[in-house]
């Protein structure tokens, strides 16, 4: 405690030393602002003029753009000039949070009951989509009702702003510099209406929240009127989402994949895309439906993969080539699932999974990847010590406990977590 002195606190010399040499180190965000902003400038009329320009984005199309665009210091995962990039202990997104949270009842009884009204009220354009690209209209409205609240979900950044700031310094500024230029593409070319170049905090367009690289490739017109705005048509969005997963590889007749019930003779460490067999296989095994009924007798054949989001913690699924193109729009496999799962509702009105998320541990992303960092030194791939406990964590981690004799549960809790680092 400082001494008092008439009533007034006496910082001690050794502590107001350090609380002036921590203000004078403080600067170096906020007192160089100006200098990284004048930078910044300078980057945009230099390497993103020059980029865009051999693109043949017209200079008065890229003045408009950037009027009065500064840098959005408030975004996600920057790194100004001359700072070092930090893993996050905490993650924005839904995605890479516990399991089960991504799954709360709001959300996917809204998702569905509003669903189920766009199904009839779109009933026409879906099926035409699903003529058109084989993809089932369940699938894009499930999809466009968790992008953007089909529709009614406001988007307010500046599309400029954010995939300028990204690209300038962020923890990936070549992706994100490249879709700068896509997103002046699409302004010189007018597709977009008026005032229309909103965007998420990632940069995503539209009602299918489009990165502008997608749209480039897979915006479709599905009215046609010869344009593809995936801003204000509703069947211009249902067309592009369609289009986006019959490029992606979308096989016409197969689901998307089935709950199931894994006894314990059966590995969680088999989890995984290229771990896969024909669902005959993975029956023969032992793994049945939930619901008490068959594998389809046409999907028997084709092969379909384990998949545990929460290891032995939460629901489990037999999942088919279907399943990644959904991650191929959104790399999370609790997206993939919710879309699966709240189609399913929206066509077939099925309820809740049957499998219940257990209670997690609340680990920060820091823990996580220092275990990874160990389990990458026995040699396994857990693809990527970043924080994030996918497949490749999840079934290396059930691998390590087999060899310690413990019964694998493929997710990483607090006494795994200080087996592995200790």
């Amino acid at each position: 405690m400082p001494r008092m002195v008439k009533g007034l606190a006496v910082v001690p010399r050794i502590a107001l030393t350090l609380v002036l040499s921590a203000i004078l180190a403080l600067p170096a965000l906020a007192q160089d602002r100006p200098a990284v902003e004048r930078q910044f400038q300078s980057w945009l009329q230099g390497d993103v003029w020059a980029a865009a320009r051999s693109k043949g984005v017209a200079r008065d199309t890229f003045d408009a753009a950037f009027q009065g665009v500064t840098l959005d210091w408030d975004l996600p995962d920057l790194v100004p000039p001359g700072t070092t990039p930090k893993t996050p202990k905490r993650q924005r997104q839904a995605e890479f949070g516990a399991p089960g949270k991504y799954f709360n009842r709001n959300s996917v009884e809204g998702a569905t009951r509003i669903g189920k009204q766009m199904a009839a009220r779109y009933a026409d354009t879906l099926a035409r989509v699903e003529r058109q690209t084989g993809v089932p209209g369940r699938i894009v409205l499930a999809i466009w009702g968790r992008e953007s609240g089909y529709g009614q979900v406001p988007i307010r950044h500046n599309v400029f702003r954010v995939l300028g700031t990204k690209g300038f310094m962020s923890t990936r500024k070549e992706y994100f510099a490249g879709e700068l230029i896509a997103a002046l593409q699409i302004a010189e070319a007018g597709h977009a209406p008026e005032a229309a170049m909103k965007s998420s905090w990632a940069g995503a367009l539209g009602q299918p929240q489009f990165m502008p690289s997608s749209f480039l490739k897979y915006a479709a017109d599905g009215n046609g009127d010869g344009k593809a705005d995936i801003w204000r048509s509703e069947a211009d969005t249902l067309a592009s989402i369609g289009n986006y997963l019959a490029r992606h590889g979308w096989v016409a007749g197969r689901d998307w994949g089935f709950e199931v019930e894994v006894p314990a003779s059966v590995s969680c460490a088999l989890e995984g895309p290229d771990r896969g067999k024909p669902i005959a296989d993975w029956a023969a095994m032992g793994i049945t439906r939930v619901s008490g009924r068959p594998f389809p007798a046409h999907e028997l054949r084709g092969e379909g993969y384990l998949m545990m989001p929460a290891g032995r913690n939460g629901p489990a699924f037999i999942v088919t080539p279907n399943f990644y193109v959904l991650k191929d729009y959104n790399t999370s496999d609790l997206y993939a699932l919710f879309v699966g799962h709240v189609g399913d509702r929206i066509r077939y009105g099925v309820g809740d999974f049957q499998g219940r998320w257990g209670r997690m541990d609340t680990l920060y992303r820091s823990e996580i990847a220092e275990a990874q960092r160990v389990l990458e030194g026995m040699g396994k791939d857990v693809g990527g010590a970043d924080g994030l406990p996918g497949y490749k964590t999840r079934r290396s981690i059930g691998e390590w406990q087999a060899t310690q004799g413990m019964a694998p549960t493929c997710f990483p809790d607090k006494a795994i977590v200080a087996a592995l680092t200790r």
